[in-house]
C-alpha cells in the first residue's frame, strides 16, 4: 500500500504512462562552452519537494550535485530506501551527478584531543539518531561510502569521490582524514547557502564566477523551502548575467582529484 501512495509523487516527475515515460519534444542543446561556471549542490532532505526541483533543472537544462543521504520521509522509509531507487536512477539518467552526504546526515562537532584524529559527531538519523559519538577515521569514511554504495546500487553511476557534511562544517583534521580513504571535501561560497531567509535580489547580484551554491530542500516549521519557489528565477536570472551551469568535475580544484579518484 506504500508504494501505491508514493507512486504519484514519482509519476508526476516523469509523467508516467503505462508505467512508462512518454517521448517528449527534443530541447535545444546546451550551450558547450561554458567560460563563466557556478556549481550547484541540492540537498533533497525529506524528498516532498525534490521531484519538483529535478523538474526545474530539467526545464532550465542545468546539470547539478545531488547530496546523497538516507534521510526521513513521510513513507516511513528513508530518502535511500527502496521506494526511493526508481527516484534516484531517473535523476542519474538526467545526467545529475551524487556527493556523499555520510549516510546517517552526520554532522562534525568537534575534533578530540589526542595525536590520532577522531571527532565528536551527530548523526540525525539511523538507530543513534540525535546522539553524539567519537568517530575515528574509519567511522567517518564508512559513513561517507555508504552513502555512495548506496545510489550506485540504484543509479548504476558511482558518485563522485567528493563529500559535503550537513551545514558545512568541517575541521582540517577530518577533510585530510576522508582524503585519505578517497573523499575529497565540497565546501559551500560563503553566503551561497540558499535557504529560508535568503534574499534572491541579493543571491543574484552577489554571485560570481566559480561560486559553488546549495539548495536546501528542508521545509523549517513547515514552510515551503526556499527553492521551490526561487530557484528557476535565480538560475535564469544568473544567466542572464552570463553565468552558466558546471559539473564539479569540472571545477578547478576538484577536476584532477576526481579523474584521479574514479570519478
Amino acid at each position: 500500500m506504500l508504494r501505491i501512495r508514493l507512486l504519484p509523487t514519482i509519476c508526476a516527475l516523469i509523467a508516467c504512462v503505462g508505467g512508462r515515460a512518454p517521448a517528449v519534444a527534443a530541447e535545444a542543446p546546451k550551450p558547450t562552452n561554458c567560460a563563466n561556471p557556478v556549481y550547484l549542490l541540492v540537498d533533497p532532505a525529506s524528498m516532498d519537494y525534490a521531484p519538483r526541483i529535478t523538474e526545474v533543472l530539467r526545464r532550465e537544462q542545468v546539470k547539478v550535485g545531488f547530496l546523497v543521504s538516507n534521510q526521513h520521509t513521510k513513507n516511513g522509509e528513508g530518502s535511500l530506501g527502496n521506494l526511493w531507487g526508481g527516484w534516484w536512477k531517473l535523476v542519474a539518467d538526467q545526467g545529475h551527478d551524487f556527493i556523499s552526504h555520510t549516510y546517517d546526515h552526520v554532522s562534525w562537532r568537534a575534533d578530540l584531543p589526542g595525536y590520532r584524529p577522531a571527532f565528536r559527531m551527530k548523526p540525525a538519523t539511523g538507530a543513534f539518531e540525535g546522539r553524539e559519538f567519537t568517530f575515528e577515521p574509519p567511522k567517518l569514511c564508512e559513513q561517507i561510502d555508504h552513502a555512495a554504495r548506496r545510489v550506485e546500487d540504484f543509479t548504476g553511476k558511482k558518485s563522485l569521490p567528493l563529500f559535503h557534511l550537513p551545514g558545512g562544517l568541517v575541521s582540517p583534521k577530518l577533510v585530510a582524514s576522508a582524503a585519505a580513504c578517497g573523499f575529497a571535501h565540497v565546501g559551500v561560497t560563503k553566503g551561497r547557502t540558499l535557504s529560508s531567509g535568503v534574499a534572491l535580489k541579493s543571491v543574484l547580484q552577489d554571485t560570481r564566477s566559480g561560486d559553488v551554491l546549495l539548495a536546501e530542500l528542508h521545509a523549517a516549521n513547515g514552510a515551503e523551502p526556499w527553492a521551490l519557489n526561487n530557484l528557476e528565477p535565480l538560475i535564469r536570472g544568473l544567466k542572464e548575467r552570463g553565468l552558466c551551469f558546471e559539473s564539479l568535475r569540472k571545477q578547478p580544484d576538484l577536476k584532477d582529484w576526481i579523474a584521479t579518484h574514479g570519478g
